[in-house]
């Protein structure tokens, strides 16, 4: 396996570089905290004029045909600059199922607007319980004359306060596994929508389907058929919120590392201080291994080759080491790291709220389990 980025793949790196240097500013990243939609018009549409939303939809559907690597290198530019707003909800929790399971009128239909940018998408699954497990899963889809009534309630569903269209998981019968994927119009009768206050303050709101109705040809694949499509899409998220961990690990990295050398205590470096060395060591090692580890499991959902195991393995391990490698940063920066004018706290929210995305280490410790008792 080679680690060497191919042509294209650094032409994505260095784009995303020089772009998101200038439009995407720790500046920018504060504010849009606070903003109401949590990104600007003027950064989406730049995106979309570089491709990168139909960086993985196919040529015949206005994309690029990308493959999982070249996204790779995208998050992690993403990850680095803190980028905030609606790319990952759009192009991978609400395109992928397209992709891997949508009828060919679906994707005529959606993919298209997801490539230029006009259409904002986002997965509707955690509710109350906050298990990612099938037998979670309460909202009701009854059919009703020539299609659906969904009935329930969904949390933490990212972006859902901007977004056009929802992929929404519905239970369909009374087996454990008997789920749906349908597609829902976000300005849909009887859906509504409550921003959630968040400590990475990252756009997640509560949405309530108050018998919202969905045509029947809006079941993404088979009926009672959408939990292998959902487990499959929720390790590939899995890796590519990893790839958005990678850079934000690097940056937080690139943040600390100066510290050493500036910061004097003693009449010394601090960076001299074998305490100080230790932790620099450590913050690398993870950056090290936890970059590799992602670069294996992308390279293995791009080659076609099973993925489920290495998906977890990584999934674990970034989530416990970009924690732990910011909050080894603050050991080493001490009380100025703390300051809300300080980056490196971005990255420190941007972290807890990363780890515990699509499921904790814990949870993906014990799919490694399950996968290595099969």
């Amino acid at each position: 396996m080679n680690f060497d980025f191919n042509e294209d793949q650094n032409i994505i790196k260095e784009a995303a570089q020089k772009f998101l240097s200038k439009e995407c500013t720790s500046d920018l990243v504060r504010a849009m905290v606070e903003d109401e939609k949590g990104y600007t018009p003027e950064l989406w549409q730049g995106m979309a004029e570089l491709g990168w939303m139909g960086l993985l939809v196919p040529e015949e559907y206005d994309g690029f045909g990308g493959n999982f690597v070249d996204l790779m290198v995208l998050l992690g530019e993403m990850g680095y600059s803190a980028l905030p707003g609606p790319f990952f909800s759009t192009v991978i929790l609400g395109g992928l199922p397209l992709q891997e399971a949508g009828s060919d009128a679906q994707k005529a239909d959606i993919l298209p607007g997801l490539a230029s940018g006009e259409r904002i998408m986002t997965l509707a699954w955690i509710e109350e319980d906050g298990l990612f497990t099938p037998e979670a899963v309460k909202l009701s889809a009854a059919p009703e004359g020539e299609g659906y009534v969904l009935s329930g309630t969904k949390l933490f569903v990212p972006n859902a306060n901007v977004a056009d269209t929802m992929v929404c998981v519905a239970r369909t019968g009374e087996g454990e596994t008997d789920l749906s994927l349908f597609i829902a119009d976000a300005m849909s009768t009887g859906l509504n929508i409550t921003p959630l206050i968040t400590m990475a303050g990252d756009k997640q709101c509560e949405v309530k389907f108050d018998k919202v109705m969905v045509p029947k040809n809006s079941i993404i694949g088979e009926l009672n058929q959408g939990w292998p499509i959902l487990k499959r899409i929720q390790l590939m998220a899995a890796v590519a919120k990893c790839a958005e961990m990678m850079g934000g690990a690097r940056k937080a990295f690139e943040l600390v590392l100066p510290w050493t050398k500036e910061r004097v205590q003693f009449d010394r470096p601090i960076g001299s201080f074998q305490a100080i060395q230790h932790h620099c060591a450590n913050m690398f090692t993870y950056l090290d291994t936890l970059t590799y580890m992602t670069y294996k499991a992308s390279w293995l959902i791009a080659a076609g080759k099973p993925f489920e195991k290495e998906a977890s393995m990584c999934k674990a391990y970034v989530s416990d080491s970009y924690r732990k490698l910011v909050a080894l940063g603050h050991q080493v920066m001490g009380g100025i790291a703390f300051m809300e004018e300080h980056d490196l706290g971005i990255y420190f929210k941007r972290a807890k709220a990363a780890e515990l995305f699509l499921g904790d280490a814990d949870f993906h410790r014990e799919m490694v389990a399950q996968e290595m008792r099969l």
